[in-house]
């Protein structure tokens, strides 16, 4: 696969960033409401649950980063997680419910890693037509009929 020990730190460096996110968000679940001055929620277990979400993917992002072939269904949905975050965050940043610091929740957990999450993609995708393309090929030289006598 082209670049794969690029793409292995890559998911290395965000499994970890996720479980320390995670952990950090399950034990001050108000963290990102003081930061943003905003009033505290009235139900942290939510954000909490949050945390915990978020770092069960930091597992599944090592799982990636140690067998980069095999992580394409991971990092499409961790991405799709990645694009939709920040199209709820805008939503409620442009209906005045959440002040614009709140995007760091954004900045951080979704948009730094859109490009390498996307690159990774594009690689991976690629590699598996390549070896499935070569893989097609052999079998079909070893099953084509004999020529007629």
């Amino acid at each position: 696969m082209k670049r794969r020990t690029f793409h292995r730190i890559v998911f290395a460096l965000a499994g970890a960033y996720n479980l320390a996110w995670g952990a950090y968000s399950m034990l001050d679940p108000q963290w990102l409401f003081r930061f943003a001055g905003m009033a505290p929620i009235n139900y942290p277990d939510i954000f909490a649950c949050l945390g915990m979400v978020v770092g069960v993917y930091g597992f599944l992002y090592w799982q990636v980063a140690r067998d980069p072939e095999r992580g394409i269904a991971i990092a499409a949905v961790g991405l799709l997680g990645k694009v939709l975050g920040p199209i709820g965050l805008v939503r409620l940043i442009a209906s005045g419910a959440w002040p614009m610091r709140s995007a760091i929740l954004c900045i951080t957990n979704d948009l730094i890693w859109w490009i390498p999450f996307a690159l990774y993609l594009t690689d991976a995708v690629a590699a598996r037509r390549r070896a499935a393309a070569a893989s097609g090929a052999s079998s079909a030289s070893r099953t084509s009929p004999a020529a007629p006598e």
